[in-house]
């Protein structure tokens, strides 16, 4: 196997491969097969993440895979930061669609038309829902396994508050919420709020959950969000207040990815091969000395 310090880039490959961690010889770039290990590894980061987000108060929600055009592109910011990179569903067998159908990026557009329906009043709020689902992403760059794949495991929190205030509690929330997943799986982290050019689309601000590759690069594994009214605004979601008054919502989204995987296999493993902390590891080992009374001090 290739050493860890002299070459991290081929190291992390020959150890997903020989750990059994993901297959890449699936027949389309970039979209890779979760083997047995690989998911149970997954699966039980989700269980961390699905217990955080039942404890405080959020529902667990399944939207589409396909969002239509129109939908799509009523955030102007945000389509302006994804058009080069999804996938469009353009034909329903033999026959062209009236309007082509994005294969889900991201799940602000799918549901937030549907928080417009939901959401009448001050005491519908503050709407708390997330869901773990695959997104799709034309990555052009070099894949890399639960890196940088165009098929992607994904967590996604979003909600609705009646003001900036509230909304922002629920951001400080998020950052309690993943500090005690961190914790649990063993994954040290740096919180950076971006810049203009570098926050997520559509977004008030963005804070980016990063961690430290051994090869001193940087690795966002998630990202949270204050939209402000950003996306309220463009697809009505209104509510009326103790005075009767309509008001647009304001907004926050919270997503972590597969790349979790992939920052525990950075941090954690060594030349000897994978190294999975005791809260995520599929199989557990405890080492028992065994000893007679002319060896013991020495065990």
């Amino acid at each position: 196997m290739t050493n860890k310090e002299e070459n991290f880039a081929e190291w992390y490959l020959d150890i997903v491969e020989k750990a059994g961690l993901s297959d890449k010889r699936y027949p389309i770039k970039g979209m890779n097969v979760w083997t047995p290990y690989g998911w149970r590894i997954m699966r039980q980061i989700d269980t961390y993440i699905r217990e955080e987000f039942d404890a405080t108060n959020h529902d667990e929600v399944c939207f589409p895979l396909l969002i239509p055009e129109s939908q799509f592109a009523k955030e102007k910011e945000h389509i302006k930061g994804f058009d080069s990179e999804v996938y469009w569903v353009t034909h329903a067998g033999l026959d062209e669609l009236d309007e082509r159908l994005v294969v889900r990026p991201t799940s602000e557009t799918a549901m937030y038309p549907m928080f417009a329906l939901w959401i009448r009043s001050h005491q519908d709020l503050p709407l708390k829902t997330y869901q773990i689902v695959n997104t799709f992403r034309y990555e052009t760059k070099q894949t890399r396994p639960f890196i940088r794949v165009r098929e992607i495991h994904f967590f996604e929190s979003h909600t609705c508050h009646v003001d900036y205030d509230d909304a922002q509690k629920q951001i400080e929330e998020d950052i309690e919420i993943l500090s005690r997943i961190a914790k649990k799986i063993c994954l040290p982290y740096t919180l950076l709020v971006r810049t203009e050019w570098d926050k997520f689309p559509g977004a008030y601000y963005t804070v980016g959950i990063d961690t430290s590759m051994p090869n001193g690069r940087t690795l966002q594994m998630g990202s949270i969000h204050h939209y402000k009214t950003n996306f309220s605004e463009p697809y009505e979601i209104t509510y009326e207040d103790k005075d009767g008054e309509h008001k647009f919502v304001h907004q926050t989204t919270y997503g972590m990815s597969e790349r979790l995987v992939g920052a525990l296999i950075g941090v954690h493993g060594d030349d000897q091969g994978l190294i999975m902390p005791p809260g995520i590891a599929p199989f557990q080992i405890v080492l028992i000395p065994i000893f007679k009374k002319d060896n013991q001090e020495t065990v």
